[in-house]
């Protein structure tokens, strides 16, 4: 991974027409690729914040590259070429429509291909945290599954299960049910999907926990290339799961985690009403938000 960032991206203006610009990544379209690049935009509890966190596309993109790398004999996925090196892009961008690429999308940007994107957004826990843990107090289920009593919170689950949500572009995803996803996407698809996830889930868990890692839980998306099931968007990082350090795992209270929970928690404490605009964040909380992306990509991936 590259040396972190001394300036942040918050913002790509390329002369490529725009694909979609969510709330982390700038996404260009390229005929039949997508130039897509993580830049260091955060959101909390849905709003855009205007500070930056250095270093966290290029955490962002580096890791989805390395999990497409290392499950790609498990599915198919959308990745394409890593740009390591602008001068990759001249494969990809026509001579008459090139220019001077800035040097920043080397190590933040991916070529992928071009599919239908699937709906659904695909959560797997293995864990008991978060909104499942508040579901689970008010009903001892989760997205109708029926889960045995006296679990805490953090608890590792007997098996992994899959608990879909819609894919909204914009405010919360909503939980939705697998009759529901089988009326989305087909029943075939609706299968295939759950398999996927459940699948990708446990081979993370577990090259994940040799590196004292815990993944608690992640979502994935799946697109379909012709008929092919694909994986699409991001993979395994700290924005979509749960990173839990197994040396501090304690069932029975909220674990420490290598996310923007400093971001949160300081959002939290000054009031903040989470109404758009949120207030700038002190240079601590930003400090200390870029160290944990970083501890998860080092421990993750071995490298540096």
């Amino acid at each position: 991974m590259n040396q972190p960032d001394t300036n942040t991206v918050i913002d790509t203006n390329l002369p490529l027409p725009v694909f979609a610009k969510g709330k982390v990544r700038d996404i260009y379209d390229l005929g039949n690729q997508l130039l897509v690049i993580a830049t260091d935009r955060i959101s909390a509890f849905d709003v855009i914040l205007p500070n930056g966190i250095p270093s966290k596309g290029v955490v962002l993109n580096e890791l989805s590259i390395f999990w497409f790398r290392h499950t790609k004999d498990l599915i198919p996925n959308h990745l394409l070429e890593d740009v390591d090196h602008v001068d990759c892009l001249d494969t990809y961008i026509s001579a008459k429509t090139r220019f001077d690429y800035p040097a920043y999308l080397a190590g933040r940007s991916m070529i992928v291909k071009k599919v239908k994107r699937l709906p659904v957004e695909c959560v797997v826990r293995g864990y008991l945290s978060g909104s499942a843990w508040d579901e689970y107090r008010a009903s001892s289920s989760i997205c109708g599954i029926k889960l045995p009593p006296g679990l805490r919170e953090s608890d590792e689950l007997a098996e992994p299960i899959f608990t879909p949500t819609t894919k909204a572009d914009s405010g919360h995803d909503m939980p939705i049910t697998m009759d529901e996803v089988r009326e989305l996407v087909g029943r075939d698809i609706a299968e295939q999907i759950r398999t996927a996830t459940i699948n990708i889930y446990k081979f993370a868990r577990d090259y994940a926990r040799k590196r004292d890692i815990i993944i608690a839980d992640t979502k994935m998306e799946f697109g379909l290339d012709g008929n092919k099931l694909i994986l699409i968007d991001e993979l395994l990082t700290p924005d979509s799961s749960r990173f839990w350090p197994a040396d501090s795992y304690k069932p029975g209270r909220a674990q420490p985690s290598f996310d923007k929970q400093p971001v949160r928690d300081w959002l939290v404490e000054k009031g903040w009403d989470k109404q758009p605009p949120a207030p700038e964040l002190p240079p601590k909380v930003i400090a200390e938000t870029t160290d944990r992306y970083i501890q998860a990509y080092e421990r993750l991936t071995d490298k540096k």
